[in-house]
């Protein structure tokens, strides 16, 4: 390994501070030791993590439906970035590197789901991506960018939705993103009349504005598991409702509305590698912006009052927590 100076437990392992979910609702900053590092693993220094306020607030509630690697304690955190501050000799990337990581599992009995919310992670080599300085801490919402750019396509072509609900970050990079992918009559659906701000080459309306009932392709990013519905009842013949939140509750809807409309329901997973790299490059050439998506930003040793803030304050688009001096 090509490594830099270390912080070090007692015994000359690798050690970090981490966010620890213990039981729902139940959070601690706790000192854990690291997995030592394989030869194909870097061991990054992370400097700023984002809360998901989609799967991560389930996992704090406690209303997490059964997943793979789910129980307590739990590491979460899915949007970091960080520097490279140890890799193997024939690694693609060098100390001092600045990658974004999308998660880890590198804290022993302590569950990584997702794992990326601590000062320091010993990480997989193809969990990194190279983002270099430019976009500093707005580098932990490539996930969220690549989630959005993944619901916008479908079997490799590109999907693009007239109608998107929900105007939180995600669906804020998804009306940004569809917009850029060459959808010119984006509308968004937001009943929270503060997330109505911040539209760019898109309109903001409260739904009981809207009358109309021929969408061709409506994206839900709301999460509500009774949404489905009202959805139909907007849809054009032959339409297509897409699932891009995560759901708690099971999905239900009336059969008669929709099978009149012969609608169609396509369900989003997460993003992949692909994703991830073609929103970087519209990022990097200037047509997809994430500015002004992240609200709240404080330091890592907060991260008790940071999470219920993430959670429950409607004004909050996005927590980021600093690890620089925690």
């Amino acid at each position: 390994m090509r490594e830099s100076a270390q912080f070090t437990s007692s015994d000359g392992g690798l050690s970090a501070r981490a966010v620890v979910f213990e039981q729902p609702e139940a959070l601690a900053l706790l000192e854990l030791e690291l997995d030592r590092p394989g030869p194909e693993e870097a061991v990054v220094d992370v400097e700023w993590t984002g809360i998901s306020t989609g799967t991560e607030k389930l996992l704090w509630s406690g209303r997490m439906p059964p997943f793979p690697g789910m129980g307590y304690p739990l590491v979460p955190g899915y949007e970091t970035v960080g520097r490279v501050a140890a890799c193997g000799e024939q690694s693609s990337f060098a100390v001092g590197d600045r990658v974004f990581v999308s998660g880890a599992r590198c804290f022993g009995n302590v569950r990584g789901l997702f794992g990326g919310a601590a000062s320091r992670l010993v990480v997989d080599e193809t969990k990194l991506l190279l983002v270099g300085d430019r976009l500093e801490e707005e580098a932990i919402l490539l996930a969220l960018a690549a989630t959005a750019y993944h619901a916008l396509h479908a079997d490799g072509e590109k999907a693009l939705p007239q109608l998107i609900v929900g105007h939180g970050v995600l669906g804020r990079l998804l009306a940004r993103l569809a917009c850029v992918l060459g959808q010119d009559d984006v509308t968004v659906w937001e009943t929270d009349a503060r997330r109505r701000d911040g539209a760019a080459g898109y309109e903001v309306v409260d739904p009981k504005s809207d009358a109309r009932t021929d969408y061709a392709r409506i994206l839900d990013a709301s999460g509500d598991s009774a949404i489905i519905d009202t959805l139909v009842q907007r849809l054009a013949r032959n339409g297509e409702i897409v699932l891009a939140g995560f759901y708690a509750a099971p999905l239900t809807f009336a059969f008669p509305p929709a099978f009149m409309r012969e609608a169609a329901i396509r369900i989003v997973a997460e993003w992949m590698p692909a994703d991830l790299k073609a929103v970087k490059r519209l990022i990097d050439s200037g047509a997809l912006s994430l500015k002004g998506l992240i609200s709240h930003r404080v330091s890592a040793d907060a991260a008790d009052s940071a999470y219920p803030t993430a959670f429950s304050d409607p004004e909050c688009l996005k927590m980021v927590l600093d690890w620089r001096s925690a």
